[in-house]
């Protein structure tokens, strides 16, 4: 008899899961796009604009592991449904916002509910999708969102942005958190320990404090430089934070991560996958967005309808390779395969020109690096939580949130920088006075550094994972620790 009381609704409630998350990934794109309009109406300056950026991910990236624990602790349902609220009310008084000060307010507290929010639904997920293949469709679809969630974000902020206004890319997450909040309240159940363990205050501390650090350096990187010493301080305290962590969390009774659920190589090579494939895969939609819109003229909703070949090859690779691949092969090659289309795509890239066609030098790109994501993602978000005690399912869940987010902001400020400084040189190596023509050279010149490194660091991601995975269907052979569902390792 299953005694999941989940079971019978189990893919009406991975619906709901896959909205809120939806909901959470899109938000970056989706609110990049309506940017500029936001800026003319709140009448800020260029120097401030990061900060609507900025403020979202030093909280969502800083809380994530206590939004984990927090969700193992006390309960998922309530911390998913509570993290629902929040988003929602701090999206609501975002869309209000009258000035700079209140929407760089609530994009720090949808940063923080959404920490709440994104470990406490994927760890509804991990506890509800217990059997071999049923949990692998579930993750395939879960890869799908998180790989095509960006994407989808630039259709629908161009859309809300041209036909409404700005402030409906904010309003849009009251949609999304009702539905899913009332789905939640009728369809899942609340499960809690009836010993609560106390809460690792020292963990939290440093954890918070030092993956705050990391993204705020990575961050004032992109705005400044590497060498910049705000930028080394923060980076140097964000690591050293971050090694007294694991040191507290070796000797905690109750640790806010126990270091069996990283210490895995299995999981420790999925996390890193998740955070490569999040680093690189930024130069995509941030610097090919720049190339179509600046260089080629392209609307916000054209430029959405452009990505739309990665998003269909995303949903389409993860699933089959989750249904289909996995259970036969196990996620080493998909992994390692997803990362090589990924780097494949990405110097295919490099070839780009001022007035390069879409249907021939970009649409083969994209097709490679959805495929590439489909494999990469699904297979490595499955393994991360592969064989987990149910009770660390929230924060095995934060970890790979953790690793998505502190990739992405890594990938922001490093390819950021390459490309600036590789315009800056085409211009001064040119030894002409900078005319338009010369400046649009430029700028693509430094579009297709940064899909060069984006596309090295693919390939040493797909080196070092492939070393890491053990190889085949043993990954799949999880080493049940004690407490774990035996399910969960088929």
């Amino acid at each position: 008899m299953n005694t999941n009381p989940h079971h019978a609704k189990r893919w009406t409630i991975l619906v709901i899961l896959s909205l809120a998350q939806l909901m959470v990934v899109l938000d970056a794109t989706i609110v990049n796009i309506a940017l500029p309009s936001a800026q003319r109406a709140l009448h800020f300056a260029n120097s401030e604009r990061q900060w609507i950026v900025t403020a979202y991910a030093l909280a969502f990236g800083s809380l994530l592991l206590l939004g984990g624990r927090i969700s193992d602790l006390f309960g998922r349902k309530w911390t998913f449904i509570g993290g629902l609220a929040g988003f929602a009310i701090a999206s609501a008084v975002g869309g209000a916002a009258q000035s700079f000060g209140m929407l760089v307010a609530s994009r720090t507290f949808q940063g923080a509910f959404g920490a709440l929010l994104a470990p406490a639904a994927m760890s509804l997920l991990t506890t509800t999708f217990a059997d071999g293949s049923e949990r692998n469709k579930a993750f395939g679809i879960w890869g799908a969102i998180a790989g095509s969630g960006a994407s989808i974000g630039l259709i629908l902020g161009g859309v809300l942005t041209q036909t409404l206004s700005w402030r409906y890319s904010m309003y849009v997450n009251l949609v999304f958190a009702t539905i899913a909040i009332a789905g939640a309240l009728s369809l899942i159940h609340n499960e809690a320990p009836t010993v609560k363990p106390k809460l690792d205050m020292p963990g939290v501390l440093t954890v918070s404090a030092g993956l705050f650090s990391l993204v705020f350096g990575f961050s004032h990187a992109e705005t400044t430089s590497w060498g910049n010493h705000t930028t080394l301080g923060f980076l140097v305290a964000g690591a050293l934070l971050l090694a007294m962590f694991t040191v507290i969390q070796s000797r905690s009774e109750h640790p806010l991560l126990p270091l069996r659920v990283v210490t895995n190589r299995n999981r420790a090579a999925s996390f890193l996958t998740i955070g490569v494939a999040g680093s690189a895969v930024f130069a995509v939609f941030l610097f090919l967005t720049y190339y179509l819109q600046q260089g080629r003229g392209y609307s916000p909703v054209a430029t959405g309808v452009a990505f739309l070949p990665m998003t269909a090859a995303v949903m389409i690779s993860a699933i089959v390779a989750t249904t289909k691949l996995r259970a036969r092969f196990g996620p080493r090659p998909l992994i390692v395969t997803g990362m090589a289309l990924g780097a494949t795509g990405m110097l295919y890239l490099t070839r780009l020109g001022i007035d390069s066609s879409y249907a021939t030098a970009i649409l083969p790109a994209l097709v490679a690096i959805g495929v590439g994501l489909g494999l990469a993602m699904s297979s490595a978000m499955n393994s991360a939580t592969l064989g987990v005690r149910p009770a660390d399912a929230g924060v095995a869940s934060a970890t790979v949130s953790a690793s998505q987010q502190v990739g992405g902001s890594l990938g922001t400020a490093l390819l950021s920088t390459v490309a600036t400084s590789a315009l800056t040189s085409y211009v001064l190596s040119a030894h002409a006075h900078p005319t338009r023509l010369l400046l649009a050279h430029a700028a693509v010149h430094g579009d297709t550094t940064a899909f060069a490194w984006a596309a090295a660091i693919f390939a040493i991601g797909a080196i070092i994972t492939g070393a890491l995975f053990e190889r085949g269907t043993k990954a799949l052979e999880v080493e049940i620790e004690p407490g774990a569902a035996p399910a969960l390792a088929h």
